[in-house]
């Protein structure tokens, strides 16, 4: 199945044998899935996407929060997992033009 995942193609195959969220690696305070895929989103988008998620009563893996509050690279994020058992990050930066600072 082909998504269009905010102006960028997925193809995705249902493998459950093959897929799913295994191991974590630890990022200031969270133990975040080391295999994801991350979408970036305006900060407002963000926002609008973590309220809607929250009233559907969506699952998180790593509930919406802002991390590295006050630094660098300071962003919002969320971790949920597809049906597949494939986890998802959603993040928005305070400061888009820091994206990969560290």
């Amino acid at each position: 199945m082909d998504f269009d995942f905010y102006g960028h193609q997925i193809v995705a195959h249902l493998a459950p044998g093959e897929a799913g969220h295994k191991s974590t690696n630890a990022v200031d305070g969270d133990n975040v899935p080391v295999r994801h895929f991350g979408a970036i989103l305006p900060m407002r988008e963000w926002e609008q996407l973590a309220a809607k998620l929250k009233a559907a009563g969506q699952e998180f893996v790593i509930e919406p929060h802002v991390r590295f509050k006050g630094e660098v690279g300071e962003q919002a994020t969320m971790f949920l997992l597809d049906p597949c058992g494939n986890a998802l990050e959603f993040k928005a930066f305070k400061d888009i033009g820091r994206l990969f600072a560290k």
